[in-house]
């Protein structure tokens, strides 16, 4: 072979080394962020609007203060946030008079909006007390998987319900939701009885201590959706569906939806593991679920769809990075789950 070829083939080796080398690197760092992520100092803060004065973020360590805690995260939402919190509101303040034992709090994070979604945020606490909406600041842009994380953690209901900031699901449906988990935590206790635990079962257990996730669902609006979407968002919304089932397994069908009610117990396991930042943490919630063995229960739900979405077709490669991530760190055991 002449030197020159010799030359080129080892030129090339070089660069394939290097580059190989690179793309180690960047894996790696990847995962130690998201791996040391969870040890960092929490960058959220609290403000009270009308005392300008920071005020302390309870935990989901203490014991629960409120029935429901609503986690509602917004990232330049100052047009569509609006009308999803006055609706929000107008119910619970209507459920609020019906039953004296109803009490909520809405809990807004802003994460990093860089237009008029932090002044909206802080009219409603005007309007409705700091006692009722909160709003927690994550000073830049996150994404919804940590902007969520956030939320859950300083939140101080016995139920807890994630809602997306653009009003396609509605407040209402949470019923569905609770009306699950009550027939669930009847049949838990109709089968430790026939076990004869009754240790369990008694007066004083509440419902955030018995771990269940309710995923609300779009599942049943599919065959409309597969008729009116163009083919590329059909052939892109099947192939996620593949991989998450490759990746998470079998159990949800719609993982993707935005309307989800944890109880305090199964909020306080998944958040605190949770890794992913951004569009696929639902689909690493399903896997941590069956990690801890917590009921998952998936409840049709009302959706439209709204316009302005944040899911582009430059959203994909993101995903499928997450759920490769995810995948990996979970089955090399780099990303360790604590108890």
């Amino acid at each position: 072979m002449e030197w020159w070829l010799w030359t080129i083939t080892e030129l090339l080796m070089v660069a394939l080394f290097l580059v190989s080398g690179l793309v180690l690197a960047v894996i790696l760092m990847a995962f130690g962020r998201r791996c040391r992520h969870l040890h960092d100092k929490d960058p959220a803060i609290l403000e009270d609007p009308n005392s300008l004065k920071q005020v302390p973020c309870p935990s989901i360590s203490d014991p629960a203060e409120k029935y429901i805690s609503l986690i509602i995260p917004a990232y330049n939402e100052e047009h569509r946030l609006p009308g999803t919190l006055d609706e929000t509101m107008n119910y619970l303040q209507q459920r609020a008079a019906k039953d004296k034992s109803f009490s909520y709090e809405v809990v807004i994070v802003d994460d990093g909006s860089t237009d008029g979604t932090l002044r909206v945020a802080f009219d409603f606490v005007r309007r409705y007390t700091i006692e009722n909406v909160r709003v927690i600041l994550l000073g830049r842009n996150h994404g919804k998987g940590e902007a969520i994380r956030s939320g859950m953690l300083h939140s101080r209901g016995e139920l807890l319900l994630m809602l997306d900031a653009d009003g396609a699901t509605k407040i209402y449906d949470l019923e569905k939701l609770e009306n699950q988990f009550g027939s669930q935590i009847c049949r838990l206790a109709k089968n430790e009885l026939k076990l004869g635990d009754a240790a369990n079962t008694d007066s004083s257990s509440r419902i955030s201590d018995i771990p269940i996730v309710a995923f609300g669902s779009r599942a049943h609006l599919e065959e409309k959706a597969l008729a009116t979407r163009k083919w590329y968002r059909n052939f892109l919304m099947k192939g996620f569906h593949a991989v998450v089932l490759l990746t998470a397994g079998r159990g949800i069908r719609d993982t993707q939806c935005g309307f989800k009610m944890f109880t305090r117990a199964a909020a306080r396991k998944l958040f605190s593991n949770v890794r992913l930042k951004r569009w696929c943490f639902d689909v690493e919630l399903v896997y941590l679920c069956k990690r801890f063995g917590i009921q998952m229960i998936e409840i049709s739900v009302n959706w439209s769809e709204i316009p302005g979405s944040k899911v582009n077709p430059l959203s994909i490669p993101n995903m499928l990075w997450e759920l490769c991530l995810m995948s990996v760190g979970y089955r090399t055991h780099m990303w360790k789950v604590c108890i």
